[in-house]
């Protein structure tokens, strides 16, 4: 699981599976910053990771300010699922 800073916004919400510098990797948690102060473009701050840690994840079992962080332009990024499905 990491943190993965978007600038830009490729059109992606919670539940989106993207691929970026060669990996497949779910967005757990999106937030947008930068809409109204801040950057010239909105920055889309993800918690990324594989479908199996998902549920540590849910269960907050990690540490937030200790995971490792990527910076990728919005162009870079590959949406293959642009958000999840809603379950009723």
């Amino acid at each position: 699981m990491k943190q993965l800073i978007i600038h830009g916004d490729p059109g992606i919400r919670n539940g989106a599976i993207i691929r970026y510098e060669g990996s497949e990797v779910v967005c757990f948690g999106i937030n947008r910053n930068g809409e109204y102060h801040g950057p010239d473009r909105v920055q889309l701050w993800c918690t990324v990771g594989e479908e199996d840690e998902y549920e540590d994840y849910e269960k907050r079992n990690y540490m937030p300010h200790f995971l490792e962080v990527d910076h990728v332009e919005a162009e870079d990024v590959e949406v293959i699922r642009a958000k999840a499905d809603l379950a009723i």
